[in-house]
């Protein structure tokens, strides 16, 4: 059995992302999964408590990347002898560095290289030399414009590893063995919806008060509406929540917010962590999706899906976290009616020809 050690070294949603590529690595070079590898996940801060629920890894190691992490840790011999000490005493045979379309794997290939592993596969616009011994170029071996999962499945195909037979590569987590109080609470109280207004950057965020409109037309639609956010995000949580709906801003760790998403009917939330977290559990998703990014790329992947949003606004493909457009239109043109419209496609089972038009491209 062979140690691979696999990098994604962002975000959480990012990491929820690699899933698939990290059970294809873990399950070798066959299908059958006779060739069987151990997993080390590299992962930054950000990314460590979603690394530590997929399955397939054995391993996870937090790294402050300072390419990744903003702010950014200062580039020291200490940081760099680090990563190479420890890729040296876990006996990595290889690496497959997992990267989004802006970003290259050639630093850290560069660190791994020294480390003494032998063999690396990364996806590099640029020449990589002797960095990579398996090279993906973009828009050549394999287009950008597919679900970051997919691209995480194609580098990691690239290097020899495929998903074991009877996977679907949808995003997946470990379930917990208990629930725990608060989301086992809930799922005895019946059916519920889930918002989660926040969002890590403010260009991917839905207006607080826009949110809140929504919570109140959820209820009078008839549905119970649980709210969620992390513990910054109490003051937000408690106003979208309103006086009626069950606010549990910071309330939930990662895992139990997994298990509050995993059973709600339809999960309402921006292009952040949450959404990717709900796909990983299979929970419809409305998403309020800003386009400073790509949706037919970073867009919840392999779940019933609302997209809304103006795909085509000024701030388009911009990676802006603040919003470079005056009231930020793209998603305060969205009114909660359209919203409640969604949720309400979702729970009858059919999604819009227009978000499958914004996601996957004629």
């Amino acid at each position: 059995m062979s140690r691979v050690l696999v990098a994604r070294l962002d975000s959480m949603g990012d990491v929820l992302l690699s899933g698939p590529a990290l059970r294809a690595v873990a399950n070798g070079s066959r299908a059958d999964g006779s060739r069987p590898n151990d997993v080390v996940l590299l992962c930054g801060p950000e990314g460590s408590s979603a690394a530590e629920m997929l399955p397939g890894v054995t391993q996870v190691h937090t790294w402050e990347c300072p390419w990744i992490v903003n702010p950014a840790p200062p580039v020291t011999e200490e940081m760099a002898n680090g990563l190479i000490d420890f890729v040296r005493s876990s006996r990595i045979d290889e690496a497959v560095i997992l990267t989004s379309f802006h970003q290259s794997p050639l630093p850290l290939a560069l660190l791994l290289r020294l480390a003494g592993v032998r063999k690396i596969t990364g996806a590099s616009t640029d020449y990589a030399g002797s960095l990579l011994d398996v090279r993906l170029k973009p828009g050549e071996d394999f287009s950008d414009d597919q679900p970051e999962a997919v691209r995480a499945l194609a580098i990691a195909d690239a290097a020899g590893h495929v998903l074991p037979n009877g996977d679907d590569g949808k995003l997946r987590i470990t379930p917990a063995p208990d629930p725990g109080v608060v989301a086992a609470g809930l799922a005895e109280d019946g059916p519920y919806i889930v918002v989660h207004p926040g969002a890590s950057a403010p260009a991917r965020a839905w207006p607080a008060l826009h949110n809140a409109a929504t919570v109140e037309l959820l209820e009078a639609y008839g549905h119970r509406v649980v709210v969620t956010g992390g513990p910054g995000e109490t003051s937000l949580t408690a106003t979208v929540a309103g006086p009626s709906a069950r606010n549990l801003g910071g309330e939930t760790n990662l895992r139990t917010l997994a298990a509050v998403l995993a059973g709600a009917a339809v999960v309402v939330t921006g292009n952040t962590g949450p959404a990717h977290l709900a796909a990983a559990v299979g929970t419809p998703v409305v998403c309020l999706f800003a386009p400073v990014v790509p949706a037919i790329r970073w867009a919840p992947y392999g779940v019933p899906l609302e997209l809304l949003g103006d795909q085509e606004a000024a701030c388009k493909n911009s990676r802006s976290r603040v919003c470079p457009v005056p009231g930020h239109p793209c998603l305060s043109s969205v009114t909660p009616e359209q919203v409640v419209e969604a949720v309400e496609r979702l729970l009858g089972g059919v999604s819009s020809l227009s978000t499958r038009r914004k996601v996957w491209k004629p």
